[in-house]
């Protein structure tokens, strides 16, 4: 007698079902790390904080491994990694932990970005209502920031810069280094989103001069409701975070509540087999761009972003005379794909990354999302385009 197994009416439910190319959104989980998360969840199932007996003891040294593992990714140090519930909340621990600081030190003014994610525009949001002063720094039509009108922006009472590493709905990477190098004589601090980018892009991350460096797990091929904040110190002095919540004194105080002890070494060892795979996993990224960069000429597309400084697995493109919309609906049994960020894709509201670099109305309502990662199939090129072509041509 055959017996099936969930995993294996799974499998062939994703025989049937389109190619996933909306990873910027959410990534499919690397099979290591979902067994891992398992075995914790079924197994391994100690509170960390439990002191007086073996089950605590396991769940604590995961924690420990875990924390080094997210760590060396980005060359910081154990202690300065702090676990949370994904990159949304280690951004408002972030720019709303530095208020108290920023109020006590007289220093109300925060430069950043207007192609930033809505989990960093909207607590800046809150803190001009707090009386803070933020000054958004546009992008070029390129979608990347000009490190130049990011050091005009600064003044002496600039408390934070918060860059992204690199946009979510574009795939444009933004020149960190060259930003930092400016801040290099300042004392503000340094804030980047790197969800898009942890794991991914290595050496970006590992600049000193970042201060605060946001991660989230599920985009990294590990669960969802789990990331990080880093907060590298300066010498000897931390960053000078208030908590958000209280009760418990988890995290060095910043983050109270039980550890997610699954989801922490879900991440763990995400972290650590990108660390050792992130090479690969871009050239298989690169190749499967080039292929989709061909597939597209016949459609004469307008690319939204630089193509010199996107990463490998992110493509943002406009058919001419296509609505967005439409193409998803036409698409959605060959691929699964976006016209946007996934946080704010339940409103019709146009882009604020491409309309703030400057396109056109037209442009932006016709603007696609294309992104894979290294576990990606192969796709129907052919059958895309000709659906897409179709759509043109009934216009």
């Amino acid at each position: 007698m055959t017996v099936v197994t969930p995993t294996d009416s799974f499998r062939a439910q994703e025989d049937v079902r389109p190619v996933y190319l909306d990873c910027n959104a959410t990534s499919p989980m690397d099979p290591l790390v979902q067994a891992e998360v398992l075995r914790f969840m079924a197994e391994e199932y100690g509170n960390a904080g439990s002191r007086t007996h073996g089950y605590g003891q396991v769940a604590k040294e995961r924690i420990i491994r875990a924390r080094q593992q997210v760590a060396d990714v980005v060359t910081a140090k154990p202690e300065e990694v702090i676990f949370t519930s994904g990159a949304t909340e280690s951004n408002n621990l972030a720019l709303l932990g530095l208020a108290a600081y920023g109020e006590q030190m007289g220093r109300r003014h925060i430069v950043s970005t207007t192609i930033e994610h809505k989990a960093v525009l909207e607590p800046l949001e809150v803190l001009s209502k707090r009386g803070f002063e933020v000054t958004l720094v546009p992008p070029t039509s390129g979608g990347w920031v000009d490190p130049q009108e990011i050091a005009r922006a600064m003044r002496p009472d600039t408390l934070l810069v918060s860059v992204m590493a690199a946009n979510n709905e574009t795939g444009v990477v933004q020149p960190l280094e060259e930003i930092g190098r400016l801040l290099a004589d300042h004392e503000a601090y340094f804030h980047v989103d790197g969800a898009q980018a942890y794991g991914k892009l290595i050496d970006q991350l590992r600049l000193a001069r970042i201060d605060l460096l946001s991660i989230s797990g599920h985009k990294v091929y590990a669960p969802k409701g789990v990331g990080a904040l880093i907060t590298r110190r300066r010498g000897y002095k931390r960053v000078p975070l208030e908590p958000l919540m209280y009760g418990g004194g988890q995290e060095r105080g910043l983050r109270p509540g039980t550890l997610p002890v699954a989801l922490i070494a879900g991440l763990g060892l995400a972290s650590e087999i990108a660390l050792k795979e992130h090479e690969n996993r871009a050239e298989l990224c690169a190749v499967f761009r080039g292929e989709l960069l061909s597939a597209l000429e016949p459609l004469n597309v307008t690319y939204n972003g630089d193509l010199d400084r996107t990463v490998p697995h992110t493509l943002n493109f406009s058919v001419p005379g296509v609505d967005s919309e439409a193409a998803i609906v036409a698409l959605k049994d060959i691929v699964a794909i976006s016209n946007g960020s996934a946080c704010t894709s339940q409103s019709y509201e146009p882009s604020h990354v491409l309309t703030t670099m400057g396109i056109s109305d037209e442009q932006t309502a016709g603007a696609l999302r294309v992104s894979w990662s290294h576990l990606t199939p192969r796709v129907d090129w052919t059958q895309l385009v000709e659906r897409l072509d179709r759509l043109r041509s009934t216009r």
